[in-house]
């Protein structure tokens, strides 16, 4: 059993909801990082999600993209980021770590260091998952075979524009999570409508077996809540950056767990029957 579902195993046999907050790798300081992801777990995260940052994303909003963009200007790149993931285990080999991000990255680091380096160095880094925003399942199923037998689970979005098929052939590879994408957009924009994702989170589950989680758009701790109250997990990121955007390094920390505590804090209010039946299925 990979960390992923360990985790998620854990919080649904206590009825609870998973927390998965998503920083930028190397922002705001090139090696605040790991102190950060751990600052994040002390806070209540249950699932870190670390962006690799990539010159042209097209998932990421103006936020996160401007945060790459800063990472990249201080020498963040793959190599960086999976050595960040390494200094974090040191400390905690029990919190699931997913890298988010785009083919580029994963491709130029195997052509630079050999086929399948790039598996070979995530999982002896600590990685647990890999969601790669523009590798679609059809074109993936060798790379998903590769990475669970390296023990990584491979994640897979989903939006409100999914059809059932397409549900279907996600079900059919991912694993660990699936990532539902609760706006029609880049990260950030728009207004989350919670009634919307109430209604697709069974769409959704009428296909896949596995946790899902929801993301973009979720900025305090009500719409948290809210979906929380349907979804297994709650993924935060573009607030998140904000809030450390422009600090000095002493606050970023604190600010960070300050805010996820709150969202801990909303998640936990849950009852927790209503928490177990939606992860239940």
């Amino acid at each position: 059993m990979s960390r992923i579902a360990a985790a998620f195993e854990a919080l649904k046999k206590d009825g609870r909801k998973a927390l998965i907050p998503y920083v930028t790798a190397g922002f705001p300081y090139a090696d605040i990082t790991p102190d950060l992801m751990h600052g994040m777990v002390a806070a209540g995260a249950d699932v870190i999600e670390l962006g690799v940052p990539f010159s042209d994303p097209m998932a990421d909003g103006p936020v996160i993209q401007a945060a790459g963009e800063a990472a990249l200007a201080m020498g963040v790149g793959m190599t960086q980021v999976l050595a960040m993931v390494a200094a974090f285990r040191e400390k905690d080999t029990t919190t699931p770590m997913v890298l988010m991000g785009y083919a580029n990255p994963v491709e130029k680091y195997d052509l630079v260091h050999g086929e399948d380096a790039f598996i070979r160095d995530a999982a002896k880094a600590g990685v647990d998952g890999l969601l790669i925003v523009d590798y679609p399942p059809e074109e993936c199923e060798d790379f998903a075979t590769k990475l669970r037998a390296a023990n990584i689970d491979l994640i897979f979005l989903l939006a409100p524009t999914s059809t059932s098929a397409r549900m279907a052939q996600v079900a059919r590879i991912a694993t660990g999570y699936v990532y539902y994408v609760s706006l029609k957009g880049v990260t950030g924009a728009g207004h989350l409508d919670t009634e919307a994702v109430g209604q697709m989170i069974p769409r959704i589950r009428e296909h896949v077996d596995i946790p899902v989680g929801v993301g973009f758009g979720i900025r305090d701790a009500r719409t948290a809540q809210a979906v929380g109250s349907a979804a297994d997990a709650v993924v935060i990121g573009t607030r998140i950056i904000q809030l450390i955007d422009g600090q000095p390094r002493e606050r970023v920390v604190p600010l960070v767990a300050e805010f996820l505590a709150g969202i801990r804090e909303a998640l936990d209010a849950l009852p927790a029957a209503t928490a177990k039946n939606a992860a239940g299925r």
